[in-house]
């Protein structure tokens, strides 16, 4: 199945999981992390959060969608951009794998992610796209699901023929 690029509320999505850019702590947070928590309804989903918290950057951990239209959540915490050479690409990259597996474990058709890391963690967003588009092409290489990357605000120019390019 396919990768697809959308521009679009993540919460609103039919998808069987869509996936929080969250934090260590797994509490509401801003961007993405706060419309979720909104979305899903903010004490409840604290409540599931806080039998998970705290997670380790690039972990994943799944709960239910509670008033959301998808089925469930999965939370994975991104890393913090430094300058790149802070082990980013492979902590960015395990966020997507480890919630990919959690989805498969879960018998998920369908996810939506967000660019992770790429609002208040800093991670320069086309870099964040690189990452996001390979790490996501490999699994698929192995495994399938319908998966979309979602942006909310005006999409990015981005260069697909780049982006996808292996080193």
């Amino acid at each position: 199945m396919p990768l697809n690029i959308i521009r679009d509320d993540i919460t609103k999505l039919r998808v069987d999981a869509i996936v929080n850019a969250a934090n260590t702590n797994l509490r509401v947070g801003g961007g993405v992390c706060g419309a979720i928590f909104g979305a899903a309804g903010p004490d409840t989903l604290q409540d599931a959060c806080n039998r998970y918290a705290p997670i380790q950057t690039g972990e994943a951990v799944l709960t239910r969608g509670y008033a959301l239209p998808a089925k469930y959540i999965i939370h994975t915490a991104g890393p913090v951009y430094r300058d790149g050479r802070h082990n980013e690409d492979a902590l960015l990259r395990a966020c997507y794998t480890n919630a990919l597996q959690l989805a498969k474990r879960y018998r998920c058709r369908s996810i939506a992610f967000p660019l992770l890391s790429s609002g208040s963690y800093g991670y320069p967003k086309e870099e964040a796209l690189f990452v996001a588009t390979n790490a996501i092409r490999d699994w698929l290489s192995s495994d399938d699901m319908d998966i979309s990357l979602v942006v909310y605000t005006s999409p990015m120019n981005y260069k697909p023929e780049k982006t996808l390019k292996r080193e």
